[in-house]
C-alpha cells in the first residue's frame, strides 16, 4: 500500500479542543493529542519525508467559529491536505439552549460545513480528510449522554453527506470508539465522553493515519 502524503506536502488540522490541546499553550505547536500522535507516526513510519503538520484547533470552537476563521488559519497555509473533526460543541449549544442554539442545529452546521468546503475547493487544490464528531458512552439510562448519542446522529449524518458530495476521505470515529467500547469501558479512552485520554488520542491519530494508506 501506498501512503498518501508525499515528501514536502503540509497538513493542516482544525477543529475544537480535541484537536487544539495545548497547542496554544504548554503543549505548542502541535498540542498533546492525536495531531501530535499522527505527527510521531508520520514520523516513525516515514523518516525519510519531510511533512508539515500544523494545528489549528481552538477550544469551544463550533462550525460558526472554523468558517469566520476559515482565511486565516485554512487558506493562507494553502495546505496540502485539510483534516476537519467539528461538531460536538454545535451539538452541546443546541441541548443547552446556548443563546446562539438554534445557529448550530444540525441544518445549519450542514450549510455552514458545505459552505467551507465549497471555499476550499474553489481556493486550494488541497485533499481533505472529514473526521466525524463522537462521544465516547454507549449510555441508554442517563437522560443526557442518550440525548447526546440520539442528536450526534444528525452531525455525523451530516459529515459522512459531506464527505460524498465532495469526494473527501472520512474516519467515522463514532463507529470507531462504539466498537472499541464492546471490549474496553469508556474510561480506557477517556475521563468523560468528550475528551479523550492518551489512549483515546491514539485511537484518533492511527485511524488518521489509516486514512492516508492507499
Amino acid at each position: 500500500m501506498k501512503f498518501a502524503i508525499k515528501d514536502g506536502q503540509k497538513v493542516v488540522c482544525i477543529g475544537d479542543s480535541i484537536t487544539d490541546c495545548g497547542r496554544r499553550d504548554q503543549f505548542a505547536p502541535l498540542g498533546n493529542g492525536y495531531v501530535k500522535f499522527f505527527n510521531d507516526l508520520l514520523i516513525a513510519h516515514y523518516p525519510e519525508r519531510k511533512i508539515t503538520v500544523i494545528n489549528k484547533g481552538i477550544s469551544g470552537n463550533t462550525i460558526i467559529d472554523l468558517q469566520n476563521r476559515w482565511e486565516d488559519d485554512v487558506i493562507y497555509h494553502k495546505p496540502d491536505w485539510l483534516t476537519i473533526l467539528i461538531g460536538i460543541n454545535d451539538l452541546h449549544h443546541v441541548l443547552r439552549k446556548s443563546p446562539d442554539w438554534q445557529e448550530c442545529v444540525s441544518e445549519k452546521f450542514a450549510e455552514r460545513y458545505e459552505e467551507i468546503l465549497k471555499r476550499t475547493k474553489e481556493k486550494l487544490n488541497c485533499k481533505i480528510v472529514l473526521l466525524e464528531p463522537f462521544y465516547i458512552s454507549v449510555e441508554t439510562e442517563n437522560f443526557w449522554r442518550k440525548n447526546v448519542l440520539v442528536e450526534l446522529k444528525k452531525y455525523d449524518s451530516v459529515v459522512r453527506k459531506m464527505a460524498e458530495k465532495f469526494n473527501t476521505k472520512i474516519v467515522k470515529l463514532q463507529d470507531i470508539f462504539t466498537s472499541h467500547l464492546k471490549f474496553r469501558d469508556s474510561e480506557t479512552f477517556c475521563p468523560e465522553p468528550v475528551h479523550p485520554n492518551a489512549t483515546g488520542h491514539l485511537v484518533i491519530a492511527s485511524n488518521l493515519f489509516d486514512a492516508f494508506l492507499e
